[in-house]
């Protein structure tokens, strides 16, 4: 039986492993092992059991003497000691020394060859197996045949932890170690722990090299401009960057290096609630055979889709191959960028729905992160809230947030990117009061940034956020520019943007490594 150079990491006794399988086969075996059911579209479909969403409090990373002094320890980089994690990994490895079958798949990240990482991930599950084949970068045969690790992600969500023993919370565990090339995911079947694994791993080997990796959406134009989008979910990201305009680099992860933007990985990971033909076509026509489709509820007759049905959890996604995407950039390598777009959903209604950010400012926005919760979109939410998320993808950082936002401010110097704040939230008033900003207002103000014509209007200052607003725009009403404007009581809007402004100061003075500079960027709350 081939072994692949398993024996090294302590795997060495499955019966069968099975290495960088086609999607045919891997969807076979699922089916047959009762992994999940083939829906009327053929995308496979699974259901993750009790983890339908990534579970932070069970991520660690090792403290290991390579490392200690770099990562930004806290409370989303919780540590776990090297002797806790061995033991650990030993365990796991013996658990699945006991199964019938491991499957294999050798695949990279990073689509500019210059900054590719080759990453081997041992699944206990074929239906995982599919979908990080179709989340990486998948090699040629002649890649393969060469194919050597520079790290390795054993998954067995069918191992549960013990926590007293293991030194972890739960049954379940996401450990990183960054020094021996070493990802472990145990007792949790959500799919999305391997993608963001590998992203955690490449945030902290790019900034080594000179790339700026970035939580975000490229797309380009016919001129090859390039244009990048950060945000968090409910912002528009992807919405807003599938512009059939305009080809898709990626949807999620990508590297800014001396070269321009690449796209870290080969497939996409979108979600699916109220997913629909006419809202999101692409999307829509992606969920096909060779897809991974997790908790969306099935007819069991019919074997169609209820996108709309929320009752295992409202992060129903699915993943595919980037090539489903018609209008995707292959390889997924962009310019250096042109426009460098920050989303945020206001719930307050505060924030212009566009505005101009320059570089302090760039890199005070980028490190606050923000954007507002919803009633309705997490359990105990009864009225918005603001939420900061440093640098849009907090939980996947290792390092000191100042490091990535030091690398912003030095890409956009050198290319001389422009950098826009654009609220997809509200305006009027908050949630409630005011209404949402209309999509193809928001879709008009994008194309205007992207296309140049901001460079040419009137700014005015924002005096509480210190933006400047652009007074006009092709397609968008004038009044809506300015928000102020578009509420009935100005005193209320004053003290709604005062209590938001005090929301972002308070939040930033836990950045303690940031510039005075950066730091007077900020808002103006008194």
């Amino acid at each position: 039986m081939a072994n692949f150079n398993l024996n090294s990491l302590g795997i060495t006794n499955p019966k069968q492993v099975l290495r960088n399988l086609e999607p045919a086969t891997l969807i076979e075996h699922a089916v047959i092992k009762g992994e999940g059911k083939l829906s009327s579209t053929g995308a496979l479909t699974v259901n993750t059991g009790k983890y339908t969403g990534r579970s932070p409090n069970d991520k660690f990373i090792v403290d290991s003497k390579g490392v200690h002094d770099e990562i930004a320890w806290g409370k989303v980089n919780r540590p776990i000691s090297q002797e806790k994690f061995d033991a650990l990994w030993n365990r796991v490895t013996e658990y699945v020394n006991s199964l019938e079958t491991v499957y294999v798949f050798d695949g990279y990240a990073g689509a500019d060859p210059k900054y590719t990482m080759a990453f081997r991930v041992i699944n206990e599950l074929a239906s995982q197996n599919l979908f990080i084949r179709d989340l990486l970068i998948r090699p040629s045969k002649e890649q393969l045949e060469s194919y050597t690790p520079d790290f390795v992600v054993l998954t067995a969500p069918g191992f549960k932890c013990d926590p007293e023993r293991d030194g972890v919370n739960s049954e379940a565990a996401i450990i990183i170690d960054y020094e021996a090339g070493k990802i472990l995911i145990a007792g949790s079947q959500y799919s999305g722990e391997m993608k963001k694994s590998v992203f955690s791993t490449m945030n902290y080997f790019m900034t080594k090299k000179n790339v700026f990796p970035m939580h975000c959406s490229a797309n380009i134009g016919k001129d090859e401009d390039t244009a990048i989008f950060f945000g968090l979910s409910g912002t528009g990201k992807t919405t807003l960057s599938a512009d059939p305009e305009r080809q898709l680099i990626g949807d999620d992860e990508h590297g800014w290096s001396d070269d321009g933007v690449f796209n870290f990985e080969g497939g996409c990971y979108a979600k699916c609630i109220n997913l629909s033909k006419e809202g999101e076509p692409e999307i829509y026509n992606a969920i096909k055979f060779g897809a991974l489709v997790e908790n969306v509820i099935l007819n069991e007759e019919t074997r169609e889709y209820d996108f709309d049905d929320g009752s295992l959890t409202e992060n129903t996604r699915v993943g595919y191959p980037i090539e489903f995407i018609p209008s995707a950039r292959i390889p997924s390598v962009g310019t250096q960028p042109k426009t460098v777009i920050f989303l945020t959903a206001d719930a307050f209604g505060v924030l212009p729905p566009i505005s101009k950010l320059d570089l302090n400012q760039a890199m005070y926005y980028f490190v606050s992160g923000y954007t507002s919760k919803l009633a309705g979109t997490e359990r105990g939410i009864t009225s918005p809230e603001a939420t900061f998320s440093t640098c849009f993808g907090e939980p996947f950082l290792p390092l000191d947030p100042s490091i990535y936002a030091k690398m912003l401010s030095e890409k956009v110097a050198k290319t001389g990117a422009n950098v826009y704040l654009v609220n997809t939230g509200w305006a009027g008033g908050a949630y409630g009061k005011g209404s949402r900003m209309k999509l193809k207002y928001t879709r008009a103000m994008v194309s205007a940034a992207l296309n140049g014509t901001l460079n040419n209007v009137e700014y005015v200052k924002d005096e509480i956020f210190g933006v400047s607003i652009p007074t006009s725009c092709p397609n968008v009403p004038s009044e809506i520019l300015i928000p102020v404007n578009t509420w009935e009581d100005k005193e209320e809007y004053k003290l709604t943007a005062k209590a938001l402004a005090k929301r972002f100061v308070e939040n930033f003075k836990k950045y303690t490594h940031m510039s005075e500079e950066v730091v007077k960027a900020g808002p103006k709350a008194e």
